[in-house]
């Protein structure tokens, strides 16, 4: 009875131990002492005698001797329920009833909820989570697991990359902030500012891109050829039938069975068997969140799993071999012949770009390291009850040190001494040559901000204007809408020297390069619709088109664009995996609630 009623009122308990009283009828002499308002209230109403006995009770402490041996009794269970014990210390002191605790917590209160939810920190909810579902917790990402390698004189010298007076070249530095409640990652070219992420502390709420659940599907939609799925997440995931993998009774070329997507974007214009045929409403499914939730959406999910490695990516229950095409064709060749030998059976492996120059043992090394944490998934998957996560990816700054840096990054420096460990450690069992390029900075001792030292600052605040000058005077309008994001080109002052044509066609050029750059900076996803400058000639559209698809090329991110029209409007589509930096680093105004207008109540009058 008395661990039912801690478990219930958690938040009271680490503010004032009060619960036996709440549970015990001849234990409620004990209330008036936290509590300087109970007293005059025996006081006032002195002709029952019982009353005067319960005020008077907790004074002299020999008349409540009797009923004192259950209050001993009762209390062993309370120490156990708050982990510090400095924290019912802290709650003894404040006079607010429970049901204001999470209120009284301010921002920092928010903080916790977004992990742990609905008021609980985040101890408290990781381990209400672990023992719901049998007192399991979900699988960590493996860093650093073992030694590094040892590579001879050469092999060393090849992935260090350039050096010029002992000091490392490179064409990009990446910098990471750490403030109270975010992490900054940016990424310069030269001086220029081309990416830019912010990232709250990992929770289980809205940062759980990357994440493996096992769900539950709660509705399967046939209209919509897609199913809700519960992942214990307060929104239910969405699993499209273009996302769902069904198995494949065709054999490829190497013998080995594979699992094929359904197909089409969102589950359209495919064939084979409906949704309702492949899912059905209570069944269990192992997923990946390849969305995060935005605004009243909530998560996208995929039954094709992958885990990500420094070198490689691990799909469970495939046979693709890939190789990335960013990759010189002659280290593709070199890299598949090596690939070959260490596929283990029943998984697919896709190289990424940072296996240009690694040995045989080094692919090797993470294969294991990722198919042992397959092994843990699969083991908890199997004594978990559905909705539970089964794998949690690492920190947003960890995930893109891993996917990206590499040689051609001069520098990372980081202004967090706990992460420059984190990530030092890891890029030492990995990438042990590329260690002395990752640097931490003292704000301390440089006296000066780490944003405020590479002139980040400002040019964050001017990625999320409205408006972009072009360097011959026309100008960028960007636009967002809750369905695409709009960009305008204008000539602006951009007058020209020698005609009309020749003017709008440099113009537009000039306005192709700065659109790929701002949609990789300010991250924007989904549909994207860009009207150019109307140019009559050919010629000149298709030269804008391939300007245009190479620019875009330099972004990770995949993109798809249509044909230019007559009109000069451009129809394309980038991929979302997450808020933008405009929704990351702003609020909608509570007065217009965004729209950036107020109506004239005067004239409604």
């Amino acid at each position: 009875m008395d661990e039912s009623t801690l478990n219930d009122t958690t938040p009271a308990v680490r503010k004032r131990r009060l619960v036996v009283p709440a549970t015990q009828n001849e234990n409620t002499e004990d209330k008036p002492e936290p509590k300087a308002k109970s007293k005059p209230k025996p006081k006032a109403k002195s002709e029952p005698k019982a009353k005067p006995k319960a005020s008077s009770g907790p004074k002299p402490k020999s008349k409540a001797d009797p009923p004192q041996a259950e209050p001993e009794s009762a209390k062993p269970p309370v120490p156990p329920v708050p982990p510090p014990a400095r924290k019912p210390q802290i709650g003894d002191s404040r006079p607010a009833p429970a049901q204001q605790a999470p209120d009284g917590d301010g921002a920092g209160g928010r903080r916790r909820r977004r992990r742990g939810g609905r008021g609980r920190s985040s101890e408290t909810a990781t381990a209400t989570t672990e023992t719901r579902n049998g007192a399991h917790a979900p699988v960590e990402a493996i860093l650093a697991d073992q030694r590094p390698l040892e590579l001879d004189d050469e092999q060393l010298t090849e992935r260090r990359g350039k050096y010029r007076n002992g000091k490392p070249l490179g064409r990009y530095r990446m910098c990471v902030h750490v403030s109270e409640g975010a992490t900054h990652i940016s990424v310069l070219e030269g001086r220029s500012l081309i990416e830019y992420y912010v990232s709250r502390p990992s929770d289980d709420i809205s940062e759980i891109y990357g994440n493996l659940y096992l769900g539950r599907v709660r509705r399967v939609l046939p209209g919509m050829e897609a199913a809700f799925v519960d992942i214990g997440t307060p929104k239910q995931a969405v699993l499209y039938r273009g996302d769902l993998t069904v198995a494949s009774d065709e054999s490829d070329d190497d013998g080995g069975s594979e699992r094929k997507r359904a197909g089409g974007r969102r589950g359209r214009s495919v064939s084979g068997p409906a949704i309702g045929e492949l899912i059905k409403n209570g069944q269990t499914i192992m997923c990946q969140v390849i969305k995060n939730p935005i605004g009243h959406k909530g998560a996208r999910l995929t039954t094709e799993v992958s885990l990500p490695g420094r070198f490689v990516v691990l799909i469970p229950n495939s046979s693709v071999m890939g190789i990335s095409r960013r990759l010189p064709s002659r280290e593709r060749r070199r890299l598949r012949s090596l690939l070959a030998k260490e596929i283990p059976d029943g998984f697919g492996v896709i190289l990424r770009t940072a296996a240009e120059n690694v040995t045989a043992a080094e692919i090797r090394r993470d294969i294991e390291r990722l198919t042992q944490q397959w092994t843990k998934i699969s083991e908890l998957a199997e004594r978990s009850d559905a909705p539970v996560l089964l794998f949690r990816e690492p920190e947003l700054a960890v995930r893109i040190i891993r996917e990206q840096f590499t040689a051609d990054f001069r520098e990372v420096v980081i202004d967090d001494p706990a992460l420059f460990e984190q990530v030092k450690g890891y890029m030492e069992a990995v990438a042990a040559p590329l260690v002395d390029r990752i640097r931490y900075y003292d704000p301390v001792a440089e006296r000066l901000p780490l944003f405020e030292r590479v002139h980040v600052a400002e040019q964050v605040r001017k990625a999320t204007d409205r408006k972009v000058w072009l360097p011959s005077g026309g100008s960028l309008i960007i636009e967002h809408t809750e369905a695409l994001t709009v960009i305008d080109v204008n000539t602006g002052r951009n007058v020209g020297k020698s005609s009309l044509n020749e003017t709008l066609f440099q113009n537009n050029l000039e306005a192709a390069t700065e659109i790929a750059k701002q949609l990789r900076l300010r991250d924007i996803g989904g549909i994207i619709i860009i009207d150019f400058v109307d140019m009559d000639d050919k010629q000149q559209r298709d030269k804008l088109m391939s300007t245009l698809n190479e620019a875009l090329a330099r972004d990770k991110t995949r993109t798809a664009t249509e044909p230019i029209s007559d009109m000069g409007i451009v129809q394309m589509t980038r991929m979302r995996t997450g808020e933008g930096l405009l929704e990351s680093m702003s609020d909608p105004c509570e007065a217009c609630d965004g729209r950036g207008i107020q109506l004239r109540e005067s004239l409604f009058a």
